[in-house]
């Protein structure tokens, strides 16, 4: 018994009619008796009782009214779902972000995606780029915002902003009111750098950018992210170099200053895999292009 068929039976079963039920479905009475004739001999069950001036359902028949009622129903919320699936209107997106990327555009976009797309779950989860690496190709997530980039042939790379590199520093450091950083503060005050592990990663970059503005940094301190970096400056621990969007949230015990002429700018991208066919990561790419270009 095929799905036609159920449809073939329901109609008889609720108007006890085999004219009527014809009429309903469009067809001619001859064949629609014969179709219920087939899935009485198909299930082994007679499904009517058949009278001279009227027919009614056998308990075998209840039986299959109540059920096919109850799987026609969950076929059609299942079509819809799958529609709404295929659309992006709803499911599951799994986001993964590099720390610095909560101080910038990444919230904004966020915010925008959940108001287009709010029946859409989204699982956001803090890494580095060498996690986000891992996680994009063993399929644990769907869409990367990385700094700069995930260099890998599989991937798709769209960078949304550059931004310059600015000094944090302790609130507790005397800088006489200027706006600009002195980088030979970085002879004589720990430099936090971050990740320490895996290299390559943000800190040569940082480390890179230093030397090649003539200066060095001998005094270091390591730790493994972002936020780690900036609660050991504000308790005084050392500076740090970081993306000027971090300078958008004051942070108890810290400041920040330009660095002139600049050292080096940093950009966020965002990453997928190459044969990404979900509509909901392309959507979601979509919105943070049209957030960047907006506040960019």
């Amino acid at each position: 018994m095929n799905f036609k068929q159920l449809t073939y039976f329901i109609a008889v079963a609720e108007e006890l009619h085999f004219g009527r039920a014809a009429e309903r479905l469009d067809m001619a009475q001859p064949p629609l008796s014969r179709q219920i004739k087939q899935i009485e001999e198909e299930l082994g069950a007679i499904l009517f009782n058949r009278g001279r001036s009227a027919i009614s359902l056998t308990q075998a028949g209840e039986r299959l009214l109540e059920r096919g009622r109850s799987i026609l129903a969950q076929l059609e919320d299942t079509k819809l779902e799958v529609r709404r699936l295929g659309q992006g209107a709803e499911g599951r997106l799994r986001v993964g972000f590099v720390g610095s990327a909560t101080f910038g555009i990444l919230p904004t976009i966020i915010k925008s995606f959940r108001a287009n797309y709010p029946e859409v779950n989204l699982s956001l989860n803090p890494m580095n780029n060498a996690q986000l690496h891992r996680a994009l190709v063993s399929r644990e997530l769907d869409v990367a915002f990385a700094r700069p980039a995930l260099r890998d042939p599989e991937f798709v790379t769209k960078e949304l902003m550059e931004e310059k590199l600015i000094l944090a520093l302790p609130d507790t450091v005397d800088t006489g009111g200027r706006t600009v950083a002195k980088l030979e503060r970085l002879e004589t005050h720990n430099l936090v750098l971050y990740p320490e592990h895996p290299r390559p990663s943000y800190a040569d970059f940082v480390l890179k950018a230093i030397e090649g503005a003539g200066f060095t940094a001998p005094l270091r301190l390591w730790c493994m992210d972002l936020q780690t970096a900036l609660s050991l400056v504000a308790i005084g621990e050392g500076v740090c170099i970081v993306p000027e969007s971090v300078s958008t949230a004051p942070r108890k015990g810290m400041k920040f200053l330009r660095i002139e002429p600049e050292i080096a700018r940093t950009s966020l991208s965002v990453n997928h895999r190459l044969d990404e066919q979900g509509v909901h990561v392309h959507n979601f790419v979509k919105i943070a292009q049209r957030v960047a270009r907006k506040q960019f």
